[in-house]
């Protein structure tokens, strides 16, 4: 059986290719990119793939080579899993994502 809750730190480098286009002169990480960090914490938790994302809230930004959090929860359901994404202590994102094997 899994256990209650996982949690996997993080820092999306400067030298990305993604970011000078988001945005040009004050680079944040892609909302995309910290969902990447999501799946990949899920597939470490469970060995699944990320097949959905049903909720995501992004309440603060997150800047290159800033060291993250994600951590993971087990939901009511079988398959589905909250997140939340934090920073020193500040909620960066939250939701709820759909695993697969």
């Amino acid at each position: 059986m899994n256990a209650p809750a996982f949690e996997q730190s993080f820092a999306i480098d400067a030298g990305h290719p993604s970011l000078p286009g988001h945005f040009p002169g004050h680079p944040l990480v892609p909302g995309v990119m910290l969902l990447e960090q999501v799946a990949l914490a899920l597939r470490a938790w469970r060995g699944q793939r990320l097949a959905g994302v049903s909720e995501a809230k992004f309440v603060a930004p997150l800047l290159p080579d800033q060291i993250a959090t994600v951590r993971l929860t087990r939901s009511d359901a079988a398959t589905r899993v909250r997140f939340e994404i934090h920073r020193e202590g500040n909620l960066l994102a939250r939701g709820m994502i759909e695993g697969a094997t």
